[in-house]
């Protein structure tokens, strides 16, 4: 394996971390925290796991800097007014499609309920969201809304990613984003509304507005 035999070229500190980092960003994306093990994030990698407690301590230490990472990434990274669906259609992918900026909502999804400390990580990322969220909203109970948005979106990649829910897994996703944006109009006037092909989706979305 790399890194544990003579021959393999030796790697800077930074260059290691930043693999063990993308390592572990993919693995918590697609298992959660209690199933990506620290020698499978070793392994993805091609180091020797001795060299991710070197570099991080701890399990629950690397899984902070992942989440921290990869949630802080898309929401300085994307227009407020673009988070939903880009978060939502990240949620909508489909195996190497998914972008790495997309992992974010996956890992919190897969990771609920794997203890106190990671609890604390995953809702910090969930209230980053609905914080950038409750902008879209200039109504007095705007952070009541945006929860309520960023609720139905954890739901929708709860059934799609973690329960495999069969119609949203073959859903097309300019559908799906359609027909979510055009009804959370109601509670976030300045999210952008998707159009669609379907007719009875334009409408729906024009009333909204």
């Amino acid at each position: 394996m790399g890194g544990t035999t003579p021959e393999a070229p030796r790697r800077d500190a930074q260059g290691t971390r930043l693999m063990l980092l993308e390592a572990a960003s993919a693995l918590f994306a697609e298992r959660g925290y209690e199933r990506a093990t620290v020698r499978d994030i070793a392994e993805r990698a091609g180091v020797n796991q001795a060299l991710l407690f070197r570099y991080f301590g701890s399990k629950k230490a690397l899984f902070g800097e992942v989440v921290a990472h990869d949630g802080q990434e898309q929401l300085h990274t994307t227009p407020p007014r673009e988070l939903f669906e880009t978060a939502l259609r990240g949620m909508l992918g489909h195996g190497d499609d998914r972008a790495r900026e997309d992992r974010a909502l996956a890992t919190l999804l897969r990771s609920v309920g794997s203890g106190d400390e990671i609890g604390t990580a995953v809702r910090g990322m969930g209230d980053d969201y609905a914080r950038v969220l409750a902008s879209l909203s200039s109504a007095e109970d705007r952070g009541l809304r945006a929860d309520l948005a960023l609720s139905w979106m954890l739901g929708i990649g709860l059934m799609r990613v973690v329960v495999g829910k069969e119609s949203l897994a073959e859903a097309d996703p300019d559908e799906v984003c359609a027909l979510v944006t055009g009804a959370l109009a109601t509670l976030l006037e300045d999210l952008p509304v998707t159009r669609f092909g379907d007719p009875h989706t334009t409408r729906s979305a024009d009333l909204a507005r």
